[in-house]
This record gives C-alpha cells, sequence and structure tokens, in this order.
C-alpha cells in the first residue's frame, strides 16, 4: 500500500500532510522549521504515524527556488519515494479540487492529493550526482555576477554621459574589475570540474566539435544534459524553450511562436551561438537560406536555428559521435 505525504516547503517553515484518506479532516498535519536539525524530526513523524516502511512513501513537493533541495535530498537518502511537481500543473490540481483558501497547510494537503491522484508510473526525483551538483551551484552565482557586470557597466555609461565625479568614475570601474576577475576564476572551477570527470569532458570535446558551439555555450550544455535525462532532441528543444507555439482562438489568427519556456539563460546564449552558426555551420546555413527564400521572416529563421542547433547538440552527445555536416 503506497502513502502520500505532501510538504509545502518555504524559506522558514515546512508544513507536511500525511494523507490517510481522501478528506482534509482525516489526515495528520504538522510544520517545522525549515532547518537541518529537524530533518530528523521530520523523518521520525512520518514513519511514527504511517507505520510504513519510507520506501512505501511518497513525498510531493512543488519545486520552489533552492528551498526545496536540501529536505528533499535528505529524505531521498533516507528511502523515500520523491515526486517533485510542476508548480504550475499543481495549481490547476488545486482550482479542479475546489480549494478556495490558499495557506500552508491546505497547499501541502493539496500536494499530497496530487501525489495520490498520479498513476503507478509517476516520475520519482533522482538527486544529481555530486559534479553536477556542484556545476549547478557555480552556474548559479556566475548567472548573478553576469548580472551585476552588466548593471555595473549601465551605470558606468550613464556616469560618463552625466560627466559625473571621478570617485564615482573609479569606484564603478574597480567593482567591474572585481567582478571580472570573480567571473573568470568561478568559470575556471567550473572547466576544472568538467575536466576532471571523464563522461562529462568527452561531451564537453563532442559539443565543441559543433560549429557555432564555442567554450561558453559547450560549458552550458554539458551541465544541461547531465542534469536533464532527455530521451529525444524534441525534449531538449522543449524544455529550453524552443519549440513553436501556435495561437489562435475562433476568428483569431495569431502567429507562431517560440514558447519561451525553461531556462532563459541558456535560452540568450543558444541565440548568440545561432548567429554565429547561420554564417559558419553549414547545415545552419542552408536551414536559414531555404527559410529565409520561402518568406519566413529573419527572425523566424533564427528561431529555427536555436532549435536546429540543440538538436544536434543533443544527437552529438547521444550517439557520442563528433559533429558532421549532414550536407556532406
Amino acid at each position: 500500500m503506497r502513502l502520500n505525504v505532501g510538504i509545502d516547503v518555504s524559506k522558514e517553515t515546512i508544513d507536511l500532510c500525511l494523507l490517510l484518506n481522501q478528506a482534509k479532516s482525516g489526515s495528520k498535519f504538522k510544520c517545522f522549521k525549515n532547518r537541518k536539525i529537524d530533518y530528523l524530526a521530520i523523518n521520525d513523524w512520518v514513519l511514527k504515524l504511517s507505520k510504513c516502511q519510507p520506501n512505501d512513501i511518497v513525498i510531493t513537493m512543488e519545486s520552489t527556488g533552492v528551498y526545496h533541495e536540501a529536505i528533499a535530498l535528505y529524505l531521498y537518502t533516507m528511502g523515500f519515494q520523491i515526486f517533485i511537481s510542476n508548480p504550475g500543473k499543481a495549481k490547476k490540481f488545486s482550482q479542479a479540487l475546489g480549494l478556495i483558501h490558499k495557506t500552508d497547510k491546505s497547499d501541502a494537503y493539496m500536494l499530497a492529493r496530487y501525489g495520490a491522484a498520479q498513476n503507478e508510473q509517476i516520475y520519482l526525483w533522482k538527486p544529481d550526482d555530486a559534479n553536477t551538483r556542484n556545476i549547478k551551484a557555480l552556474t548559479r552565482r556566475l548567472s548573478a555576477l553576469e548580472k551585476d557586470r552588466l548593471r555595473e557597466n549601465n551605470r558606468l555609461e550613464a556616469s560618463e554621459i552625466s560627466d559625473a565625479h571621478n570617485r564615482v568614475l573609479l569606484s564603478i570601474t574597480r567593482i567591474i574589475r572585481i567582478i571580472e576577475d570573480e567571473i573568470q576564476e568561478i568559470e575556471n572551477e567550473i572547466d576544472t570540474i568538467i575536466s576532471a570527470c571523464p563522461t562529462m569532458k568527452k561531451n564537453h570535446d563532442l559539443l565543441m566539435s559543433v560549429i557555432g558551439i564555442g567554450k561558453v555555450m559547450s560549458r552550458e550544455l554539458v551541465y544541461l544534459f547531465s542534469a536533464k535525462n532527455f530521451s529525444t532532441a524534441k525534449q531538449a528543444a522543449a524544455y529550453v524553450g524552443l519549440i513553436p507555439k501556435l495561437n489562435e482562438s475562433g476568428s483569431f489568427k495569431g502567429r507562431t511562436t517560440l514558447s519561451k519556456i525553461g531556462p532563459s539563460r541558456i535560452r540568450s546564449k543558444i541565440f548568440l551561438a545561432a548567429v554565429s552558426a547561420g554564417t559558419h555551420n553549414p547545415d545552419i546555413k542552408a536551414q536559414k537560406n531555404r527559410l529565409l527564400a520561402a518568406g519566413k521572416t529573419k527572425m523566424q529563421a533564427l528561431g529555427a536555428a536555436m532549435r536546429k542547433l540543440i538538436q544536434i547538440c543533443f544527437g552529438v552527445i547521444k550517439n557520442q559521435t563528433k559533429y558532421k555536416s549532414e550536407l556532406a
């Protein structure tokens, strides 16, 4: 018998709901502090009330930034089955249940019900390996630093235009230099992790064989394909938000655009890579010319180039062979 537990995770608290039946009144609730020292108490509370083994319990929680990661990893190591739900799908499920009030307690109950509603083919969560987790943390920091660098460069430009005090210009320049040094060190650390892992190193070399993919883009895709187990190239393109989305309703005839679902950071870098590939990669260049000749706009052709580029990258990783032009 499978029991279901819903966990609503916030920065300060962890609310649990042990679903003993479908009724909210028959379920058990408990609130803990979101601290690692309380994780053992959470484990003991669930096991005591459920009177089951951990592998008979499915714990459902939402992907809430970084706050759910520590408790999910702990409970996984204790033997529980972990289901990380999509927040958007969980919200629609809550609306279908007719839950009006939104509280931490009701969210935990909803998540327990959502986990119970999944069939036996439920996609259980497994943590990434240590190298992937380390690259993920470093990539987050790298992304934050790149945004800081952009902001400081904008401030420097504005200060120069407004003829600001020299001390202001010196301060901004100094901060930019510090940020750039940090970016370089973190990039070097990521490269060191990739070089130390045979699988990641080989994938990095394979991606570098794709014309249009440089060192920066290769670094991003090594992490992406390590963290996500895509089974098809279409799944990889969909995850990054590069599949077409049609907007039509009744007599309204919209236009096809990119879905733009998923990590914008990777998508923005693929955009730059596709611009380069449109000039130097024979397959991408031929596709672009064919689409332009068919009346497509330059942006539509560029969107198709982005999608084809991620599909090519998926292919070299899956087949473990270097890129060879289809035209050849």
